[in-house]
């Protein structure tokens, strides 16, 4: 067996060598163990992978193949996502659990061939099993290849940081904890949110505002006069985030595994999965200065509290007791919000060109929307005794016992059906203050929409009012799109159009839709196989705000889906 999984993988570096040219291959060992962790204000039993939080860093570069050998040495399943990773024509390693693949049970293992292709910057991995990615994440980092520079100065240095959150309940100088399944399963079960997160989180620290963080709250060194590029990644479950460094502007220059035009600014809004990389410059006057995220929530209950770390220069000097605080915008400035994501460019230069379709084949509109769905006897603590439930275009995910890739490729009848809409099942005013109650219930369904071979494609996304009206992160597996266009209220066929930025629009695979308002896209659909497209807040994705594209084979031999490997995990 381990001979033919070696052949394997060399035939799969071959087959992908051929359309991304001279290729490495780099391989990490994973494995996922129940870990006692107790640098988190609390004796914790947590998921990790090898032992840490977050999880390793896995640096490549671009075109590169990395081969992770996934072992499950835990007591829950597992799946692996490459978030931003393409995959080209390779879904298997995907890894969102019963789309492209069967959760890798405990005892077993399953080796994931990452194919990389025009990926350059900062990515990340994270599981994609129920709410395991709350402990199981961590950075990719693609450089570029050898022969090649960064489009700006090279840094004195590079740090990732990732956001994250945790479930810790302070009272009385203790720290109680509630495993993150266990509120997974009860707010599942009682149909209402779940608890809020007592406390976001700086590579794996809530910070020194929380006294048991002091002494592992999280510190980067830097000397006057240098740059470093951070690498910024949002792993939080359910919060789009501000970030500041005090006393500092930063400089964006890449945002998704994708370069942009730079832009000085003194905050970065951040959705979940997405990353964004900038350049500080070490600047100003030799201290101590905290570098904090805290939330933006435009709906519901929120986390209020402040996460930390400290910049801290090198030098001799007296720091003070404490450093200083960034100001934040209010936790609702929805303008704040927006008004960073719209400044994203891509560079659209001659070495790292644009290509984004001009004209599209097909056109989606795609509501967003939160809805309610019965209980017996109104027992359920969502609106009016019903659950709470999500949906796109007015369909309520339910995902099969058996993958959809896998019935797609052994075509197995049953698992799914064909018949995803195009458009929302009837038009109404998706954004009025009060919508009314009989629009709130969707419809059950595992069903897929299916695109042709090189289609060009146009998704509207549009955020409605039902229940209450929410930003909505939109990630897409096995693509990144160009975002091109986007604005608050209904959208307007006829008018919003005019206004697409089809020169330099951002490249992403991870796009916040403003509360009750709309984002366009567009891609080229030449990357055959089965793709999820879901919210990237897990308690929406946990309702049913997700839904499958199928992408079919193309004619030529360079064009069609890889086989399957010989390990894939077993339903």
């Amino acid at each position: 067996m381990r001979i033919f999984l070696l052949c394997f993988n060399v035939i799969v570096l071959i087959l992908c060598s051929i359309q991304q040219g001279e290729a490495a291959v780099r391989r990490y060992k994973f494995e996922l163990q129940d870990t006692s962790y107790s640098r988190l204000c609390t004796n914790k039993t947590i998921l990790t992978i090898n032992g840490q939080f977050p999880g390793p860093t896995i640096y490549a570069r671009k075109g590169d193949l990395v081969i992770v050998d996934v072992y499950n040495r835990a007591n829950h399943n597992i799946t692996i996502h490459w978030h931003g990773v393409k995959m080209p024509r390779y879904p298997w390693a995907d890894g969102p659990e019963f789309v492209t693949q069967c959760p890798i049970s405990p005892g077993t293992r399953f080796r994931q061939n990452v194919v990389l292709s025009d990926e350059e910057g900062t990515l990340w991995w994270h599981a994609h099993s129920e709410w395991s990615r709350a402990t199981v994440y961590g950075a990719l980092v693609v450089l570029p290849e050898k022969k090649d520079r960064y489009p700006f100065p090279k840094p004195h240095g590079e740090v990732p940081i990732i956001l994250g959150m945790f479930l810790l309940i302070y009272n009385h100088w203790e720290w109680w904890n509630s495993d993150v399944q266990e509120v997974m399963e009860e707010f599942l079960r009682t149909g209402g949110d779940p608890i809020i997160s007592d406390a976001f989180l700086i590579n794996g620290q809530p910070g020194d505002l929380y006294p048991c963080s002091r002494r592992d709250t999280f510190k980067m060194k830097v000397e006057y006069g240098k740059t470093y590029l951070v690498r910024l990644i949002n792993g939080v479950m359910n919060n789009i985030m501000f970030f500041k460094i005090a006393n500092h502007n930063v400089t964006i220059v890449g945002s998704d595994g994708s370069y942009t035009k730079q832009i000085n600014s003194d905050y970065i809004t951040i959705s979940p999965g997405q990353t964004v990389d900038f350049l500080l410059h070490a600047n100003q006057k030799p201290s101590h200065y905290y570098m904090a995220s805290r939330v933006y929530a435009s709906a519901g209950d929120y986390d209020n509290t402040t996460t930390t770390g400290v910049v801290e220069y090198v030098g001799n000097y007296n720091p003070p007791p404490t450093p200083s605080l960034p100001t934040f915008f209010q936790f609702n400035d929805t303008s704040a919000s927006v008004n960073f994501t719209r400044q994203l460019r891509s560079l659209a230069n001659k070495k790292y060109p644009v290509d984004v379709p001009q004209k599209v084949s097909d056109i989606l509109f795609f509501t967003l929307s939160i809805n309610t769905g019965s209980c017996p006897n109104d027992s359920c603590v969502g609106p009016n005794g019903g659950r709470l439930l999500a949906s796109v275009n007015n369909i309520t995910l339910q995902l099969p016992k058996v993958d959809i890739l896998q019935a797609y490729y052994k075509r197995l009848s049953g698992i799914y059906e064909t018949d995803f809409p195009d458009n929302p099942p009837f038009p109404y005013n998706y954004t009025q203050q009060f919508v009314p109650q009989l629009l709130w219930t969707p419809e059950n369904g595992t069903d897929v929409n299916i695109l042709e071979y090189d289609s060009t494609v146009e998704i509207v996304f549009q955020g409605t009012n039902t229940v209450a009206g929410i930003d909505h992160p939109m990630h897409l597996h096995g693509y990144s799109f160009y975002v091109v266009g986007s604005g608050l209220g209904n959208f307007n066929r006829s008018r919003d159009p005019l206004n697409y930025n089809l020169v330099d629009p951002p490249l992403m695979e991870t796009i916040a839709v403003p509360v009750n308002g709309w984002t366009a896209i567009r891609f080229r659909a030449n990357n055959p196989g089965v793709w999820f497209m879901h919210c990237h807040f897990e308690r929406h994705v946990s309702w049913g705000m997700g839904m499958t594209f199928i992408v079919k084979d193309g004619k030529r031999r360079n064009e069609k889906m890889l086989p399957p490997p010989p390990d894939m995990p077993k339903c």
